[in-house]
């Protein structure tokens, strides 16, 4: 997508940030002028912006984060001058909205109030109607009544209200719409000349102070990361299932409480014809159902056999007709209620009267029985007894949770005391690192929650146990370290292989880029496709199998004059040079895609206007940064 659209995409979320998250827009305040106010921060339309305000849409931010990101989330981002300056700009921009809103006579009537507030999740009770009860209790859990929060969503809302009214009146006259798209699906012909550092091997010469002066210049390259040795313990289900005790009798006794679970109901194969008619059908047409029905039950009766091919020739049921009318086996409740009574009452091989149901006249033979049974005892010992083991753990785990927290931090100098205690095996494991191991797959101590608890300086230097660290429902996981390595710098001589390969490979690097620049010179002082590869179509919505270098040095080639040469380094791969040799429009469009650019390119534009009109706004309303702010701003970047 061009960058046009990129603008517009950037701004969204700009503006989405500053009216969904009001906390969180940055804008710049260069050229704000100063007053000496030691009261506040910033004064908007003769209104004070106080510190306390400030810390207030600080704190805010803050827990809005961790609700995002969760324990991802890092709050020194927020604790820069420069954050809190953005956060304080964001204050600024909310007042001078404001004012204007007040300025215009701006109003939200109480039904669109209204409106908005039904909708708002969890508050519908079950007839439909709407729960003032839980209403106030949501809003008195963050601190607000009904009356403060109806009246800042007012605000909220003629605030918004201004805002679409100035994006509404951004417009994009379809000529520069079709120069945007006419770019974007632009068609270059292009041609490849490549130079390989691989063909330049034998020109390289390479020194020991060449090597020397790379080692010293790339160590972080040749540095093995911290490890650790450890070892730990784990609490799950599964150590405290391993735990409980089950007899015999409590199988049994389960088993009898349970029958049911392990009991097959009887089950019937049956077929059946069915000569449908309507159950509101008049008498007549019922009548002669019936009497058909009746008449292949009297065929039947003497040639019990032809059952399948008379109901191929005569059954309306669709689905089982055309297999001689098998409906398969089926237990009671499967079928509609008088087909399922005639065929629990039949014998094996007994062929019924006509039964009525709501879909006409069925005869139906029953073709198989499977009697009802229960699983023996034996056959499900086992599995009865891993679901009693399940149970009880359930029960039993946060009983020894707590004790494995008590255990673990009681005796932080070993995991000995909460292994006796608890009878869970000491594991371990040998070169753990900070981050885990992608190799090392979902194992107890591969955690990063985990991996975070136990590269601390209190485990690293004083040995002490980590703390209980939940890594999934019901799973806890402490340890320490039994040895340490910090990171370090592997020697010379050891990695000096390595060092000569990387060093090689840099020289031809060079050496290519070189000779490619050279020969891109002579081409663009006289033309010659000598050597350059097949052709090749490219444009910005189809740049499949092009490096990002190769695509902008093609799509950045003035084409005034062609063939147009450019060259464009690829890492490691050398130097290419690109001769397009013909520009064009493609015959046929993406009018869908032309359609929905038009609408972005309106919409960046109206994105525009509004980030204009809030520069107007902070003119308008006088807006003066005071001495406070900078006092705070010192105070941060001093910490």
């Amino acid at each position: 997508m061009f960058d046009f659209i990129r603008t517009h995409q950037r701004l969204m979320q700009f503006l989405l940030l500053l009216f969904i998250f009001p906390s969180f827009a940055f804008f710049g305040l260069e050229g704000y002028s100063r007053l000496t106010d030691d009261s506040g921060v910033a004064k908007v339309a003769g209104q004070t912006i106080t510190k306390e305000e400030w810390d207030a849409a600080h704190r805010q931010q803050l827990e809005r984060m961790r609700q995002v990101y969760g324990n991802q989330f890092d709050s020194k981002i927020f604790d820069s001058p420069q954050a809190r300056r953005a956060i304080l700009d964001n204050l600024i921009a909310q007042r001078a909205l404001g004012a204007e809103v007040v300025a215009n006579k701006l109003v939200v009537p109480d039904q669109v109030l209204q409106q908005s507030i039904l909708q708002i999740p969890g508050l519908t009770k079950p007839d439909g109607s709407f729960d003032n009860e839980q209403y106030r209790v949501l809003l008195a859990a963050q601190g607000m009544t009904p009356k403060g929060y109806e009246a800042g969503l007012r605000r909220e809302m003629a605030v918004q209200q201004l805002n679409a009214a100035i994006q509404s009146t951004a417009f994009a006259p379809r000529t520069v719409a079709e120069n945007l798209s006419n770019l974007n699906d632009q068609e270059r012909t292009v041609q490849m000349l490549n130079f390989k550092p691989d063909s330049y091997a034998a020109q390289v010469k390479v020194s020991d102070d060449m090597l020397k002066a790379y080692y010293d210049k790339n160590g972080a390259r040749f540095e093995t990361p911290e490890q650790a040795d450890i070892e730990y313990v784990v609490l799950d289900a599964a150590a405290v299932a391993a735990q409980a005790a089950v007899t015999d009798d409590d199988i049994k006794a389960y088993y009898e409480q349970n029958q049911k679970q392990y009991a097959t109901e009887e089950q019937r194969r049956a077929s059946h014809i069915l000569i449908t008619v309507k159950k509101d059908a008049p008498a007549a047409e019922k009548a002669a159902a019936k009497a058909k029905a009746e008449g292949l039950v009297v065929q039947l009766r003497k040639n019990p056999g032809d059952f399948a091919k008379l109901a191929k020739a005569n059954s309306q049921d669709p689905g089982s007709a055309e297999n001689g009318g098998d409906l398969g086996y089926f237990a009671k409740g499967a079928m509609v209620k008088p087909f399922e009574d005639a065929a629990f009452s039949l014998k094996q091989g007994e062929i019924s009267d006509p039964v009525e149901s709501d879909f006409g006249y069925h005869v139906i033979e029953v073709t198989g029985i499977k009697p009802a049974a229960v699983k023996p005892l034996e056959s499900v010992k086992a599995e009865i007894g891993a679901e009693i083991k399940k149970q009880i753990a359930a029960k039993k785990y946060s009983e020894m949770a707590d004790q494995f927290n008590n255990l673990v931090y009681e005796n932080g100098d070993s995991l000995k005391a909460v292994s006796d205690k608890l009878k869970l095996k000491i594991q371990t494991a040998t070169g753990v690192t900070r981050a885990p191991n992608p190799a090392a797959g979902p194992l107890p101590y591969n955690n990063a929650k985990f991996l975070t608890a136990l590269f601390t300086d209190d485990v690293i230097k004083a040995k002490h146990n980590t703390e209980a660290v939940q890594t999934a429902p019901n799973t806890l996981v402490a340890g320490r370290m039994t040895s340490y390595k910090p990171v370090a710098k592997r020697p010379f001589e050891e990695v000096k292989a390595d060092v000569q390969k990387a060093v090689l490979q840099q020289e031809e690097q060079a050496l290519a880029v070189k000779a490619g620049q050279e020969r891109l010179a002579q081409l663009q002082a006289k033309d010659d496709a000598t050597g350059f590869s097949d052709a090749k179509v490219v444009s910005r919505v189809k740049s499949d199998g092009w490096t990002q270098e190769a695509f902008n040095a093609v799509m950045k080639a003035d084409t005034a004059k062609l063939p147009a040469y450019v060259g464009a380094e690829t890492q490691g791969l050398g130097y290419q040079i690109y001769r397009v040799t013909k520009v064009e429009q493609p015959k046929t469009v993406d009018t869908a895609r032309r359609k929905a650019e038009q609408e972005q390119i309106v919409a960046a534009l109206s994105q525009q206007e509004a980030l204009a009109y809030l520069d107007y706004l902070r003119e308008k309303a006088k807006t003066k940064l005071l001495k406070g702010a900078a006092a705070v701003s010192a105070d941060d970047a001093a910490k």
